[in-house]
């Protein structure tokens, strides 16, 4: 994953091909899309919590898994695209970081055990994703006191086409908590704003983007 991971617009989707095929296209079809680097405004977050197991849900290219082994996570991540994940389980190895990577649908795909961590960065898509519902899911695998970070494209980047900006949603921290529907289940608000941080377009464009961050903590 990188500071423009490739799920890019909310969950509500305007191409109609199935999940699988829709992103196992967008990787098998180009080279590595990603820098291979963490998303800035995830690491702020992390970099100050104790380590224990880790997982980074639609991971893509794994950048984000990558960064969390490097700091003592016990790493996993998953992705739809088995190319995306083939290229983060080799990057990793040629690294040495031990982290593992996983080929699977959000929408079924159940996780194995309990994680201090969960991070969802820019689960984000064009197609069919029923994000919230994903991450009620999977955050009833966050131990007590652990976390999850959910970091999302808040304002489109400025060489993203106005038409294509058009056919999408840019949450706030106000409605991502209420997508997630976790406070009133016995669940924290740590952080809930919108961050800036500069990025890179792919021409190379410099500029500012906006996250949306939101961290919630179950008690």
């Amino acid at each position: 994953m990188s500071d423009a991971h490739g799920h890019g617009t909310h969950g509500h989707g305007h191409d109609e091909r199935p999940p699988a095929e829709f992103w196992e296209a967008q990787y098998a079809e180009s080279g590595r899309r990603w820098s291979g680097k963490v998303n800035a405004s995830t690491a702020i977050v992390v970099q100050d919590l104790e380590p224990g197991r880790s997982l980074d849900l639609g991971c893509g290219e794994g950048g984000d898994v990558a960064w969390c082994a490097r700091h003592g996570w016990d790493a996993t991540g998953v992705d739809i695209s088995p190319t995306a994940v083939a290229r983060g389980a080799e990057a990793a190895a040629a690294e040495g970081l031990d982290a593992r990577f996983i080929v699977g649908d959000l929408a079924t795909w159940e996780p194995d055990g309990t994680f201090e961590l969960v991070t969802a960065s820019f689960l984000q898509s064009p197609v069919e994703l029923s994000r919230g519902a994903i991450l009620r899911r999977i955050a009833q695998h966050v131990v007590p006191g652990g976390r999850l970070v959910v970091v999302a494209h808040a304002a489109p980047p400025p060489w993203m086409s106005a038409e294509h900006a058009g056919h999408r949603e840019f949450p706030t921290p106000e409605s991502e908590i209420a997508e997630i529907g976790l406070v009133d289940d016995g669940w924290t608000v740590e952080v809930a704003e919108v961050r800036r941080r500069a990025a890179v377009g792919p021409d190379g464009t410099e500029a500012e983007l906006d996250d949306s961050v939101v961290v919630l903590r179950r008690d």
